[in-house]
């Protein structure tokens, strides 16, 4: 007669814990997807916000760093800044959306090829510390490849050739197209599209791939940036994971994230949004690129890479971004672990003063001791911060100590890619540093 009154007591307080749990879970789950809020909402000043970014962004445009660009920024899960300056062109036609869809560069490593290699290594169908030619069979007997780690490369620690100009392939010595590379028409054997009235020849990643086999690794391991490996990431992934590599991505992050504009080749896609032009180019496509990606060789490769060729938003490149700076996590759902996360977004090879995590752009080592104009990026990030830049005027940046996710978004390449006052303005960590310095017991 003992056993019932005792056992309910017991029963209530599995519920109890049961419950508990469950609500840590779902607080957590509804923190971790992006809302919107006011700077105030989060302790800091609206006023010294929009003040400042409105001086530093009105100055950079008066000196054509850009034409346009837009700032977001979300604390604590909620997005405190979204902004939009000046326009598409020099023009003063077409002023820049919210909604305005840019071609990332370089910002599309660590939100295409790296993400999925992510998801490789937490399934461990991939081990960083094991020669990449275990995967990468191509590379098994060069000698100065057959060795190279997968850590060491996504690190840029691996003394991998900084880039090559795979266009050099496709031009003549007198300055013609080969048309045994280039159609103007698809075909059976000529269906990755390069551009509006150009195609490349199906197999021509074959050859960019036996270049990069061929090219030369420094002796010397040090930090030396390298985007090579990422224009073979994705032939690797496809092998790996038995899908093409545009529709893993789309399947296991892009939709489940809900970053719809999130992709490549967006010409092709007949979005609503309007997609900002980067740079005219005078040599391969004789027009004004926009909606096709700008780097060259992410081009040549039908504008899907790893390199380049990722188009997205502001909005639902913050997602992913925001789902990183929560160690895998983004409204209730587990992209990766905490451990792989952590494991990708420290520092790698700091002995040898290289700043790289694995793939994920750091903080300068000593950053917080630098002055604005020679830090990397603001000098008020944590240590534990990550993002990347891009070649086109883009920037990244997350601050899981600080909670930050920065989304800067620019096509500096318009007209052309002479236009570097965004570097010599300073204007990227200028205006992130607005947001550690926006404190409402500072101000």
């Amino acid at each position: 007669m003992m056993t019932k009154p005792f056992l309910k007591p017991i029963y209530h307080l599995k519920t109890i814990v049961f419950f508990m749990f469950l609500s840590v879970f779902l607080v957590q789950a509804q923190d971790s997807k992006l809302t919107y809020a006011n700077p105030s909402d989060v302790g800091l000043d609206s006023l010294y916000i929009h003040k400042n970014v409105d001086s530093i962004m009105t100055l950079a445009i008066q000196n054509e760093a850009f034409p346009g660009a837009q700032v977001l920024v979300a604390k604590d899960s909620k997005i405190i800044f979204h902004k939009a300056y000046g326009f598409h062109t020099y023009d003063s036609i077409q002023p820049v959306g919210l909604n305005d869809i840019y071609d990332l560069a370089s910002v599309s490593k660590i939100t295409s090829a790296l993400p999925a290699l992510m998801k490789l290594v937490d399934e461990g169908k991939i081990d960083l510390d094991k020669p990449f030619s275990s995967y990468w069979k191509q590379w098994r007997h060069v000698k100065d490849k057959k060795d190279l780690t997968l850590r060491e490369i996504l690190a840029h620690q691996a003394g991998l050739q900084p880039y090559i100009v795979y266009l050099n392939q496709v031009f003549k010595k007198n300055g013609k197209i080969k048309k045994r590379y280039i159609k103007n028409k698809p075909s059976k054997r000529f269906n990755k599209q390069v551009y509006k009235g150009i195609y490349i020849k199906n197999r021509f990643n074959k050859k960019m791939y036996r270049i990069a086999k061929r090219s030369k690794v420094s002796a010397t391991k040090k930090y030396k940036y390298s985007g090579l490996s990422f224009l073979i990431f994705p032939e690797l992934i496809s092998q790996m994971t038995g899908q093409p590599y545009e529709k893993y991505l789309q399947d296991n992050f892009y939709t489940p994230l809900g970053a719809t504009t999130m992709g490549f080749t967006p010409k092709t896609k007949n979005y609503a949004n309007k997609i900002v032009p980067t740079e005219y180019d005078s040599i391969f496509r004789k027009d004004l690129t926009q909606g096709w990606v700008h780097d060259e060789n992410a081009s040549l490769l039908g504008g899907i890479s790893g390199n380049a060729g990722l188009f997205a938003t502001a909005t639902d490149l913050a997602k992913i971004m925001q789902m990183y700076q929560n160690y895998g996590i983004y409204n209730g759902k587990r992209y990766f672990s905490e451990d792989t996360v952590k494991e990708f977004i420290k520092i790698q090879y700091p002995e040898n003063d290289n700043r790289r995590g694995l793939g994920f752009d750091k903080p300068s080592i000593g950053n917080d001791t630098l002055s604005l104009k020679n830090s990397y990026p603001a000098p008020e990030v944590s240590t534990e911060s990550f993002g990347h830049s891009g070649f086109t005027g883009t920037f990244v940046w997350a601050d899981p100590k600080e909670k930050l996710v920065y989304i800067f978004l620019s096509n500096r390449v318009y007209p052309n890619r002479n236009h570097r006052n965004i570097y010599r303005l300073n204007v990227r960590p200028a205006i992130q540093q607005v947001f550690y310095k926006a404190k409402l017991e500072d101000n």
